[in-house]
């Protein structure tokens, strides 16, 4: 890949991307999506939506997936930085139940692909701060489902832990062993 640089996570299939930027005098340049160069890589995903939300420091968003449309999800942070995660929900994965977190900004222009089949989540480590993503199916809301971000079994080492900010909706989420999806097909 030309402008971006693949690293492997221990997670099957979630790559921490790294992208090239040009800069001179009148600023910088950087191409955060290729889909040749991704397609040549081995990522062959067709993107349909891009979402973008802006949040506040200590606001915890997550663990969120579909549950019959589930996605893959290309995030960065193009304003401030976050702990981005992502949880392996593949049952017949050797990382069923492992997480991967990545600290993600607009400093050092990384970007987290998330496969179909992992819960993800992100907590606003900065001030504020813009998340931008990219998916490969369309958001159902009626499909939603999701992971309490402090499940004991996943055990999530979040770098803060106090005086986060949840909707009821995600305080309300059950643990892992209450779930009863499978996304056995996305390995």
């Amino acid at each position: 890949m030309n402008n971006f640089i693949l690293m492997e996570t221990k997670l099957k299939g979630a790559f921490i991307i790294e992208t090239k930027r040009y800069g001179d005098s009148r600023g910088y340049f950087m191409e955060t999506y290729h889909q040749t160069e991704f397609w040549n890589a081995g990522l062959k995903y067709t993107f349909v939506q891009d979402n973008q939300s802006g949040s506040h420091k200590g606001v915890l968003r997550g663990l969120h997936f579909q549950k019959k449309h589930p996605q893959t999800k290309l995030v960065r942070v193009i304003s401030g930085e976050v702990y981005d995660v992502a949880v392996d929900l593949r049952k017949n994965s050797s990382t069923y139940g492992m997480w991967e977190g990545v600290v993600l900004s607009a400093e050092n222009r990384l970007q987290f692909l998330i496969p179909r089949g992992f819960a993800h989540g992100f907590l606003v480590l900065s001030d504020n701060a813009e998340f931008v993503y990219k998916c490969d199916d369309f958001y159902h809301p009626e499909d939603e489902g999701g992971v309490i971000w402090n499940d004991p079994t996943i055990h999530i080492e979040w770098p803060i832990e106090e005086g986060l900010t949840l909707n009821d909706r995600d305080l309300r989420l059950p643990l892992l062993s209450e779930t009863s999806f499978s996304f056995e097909g996305y390995y």
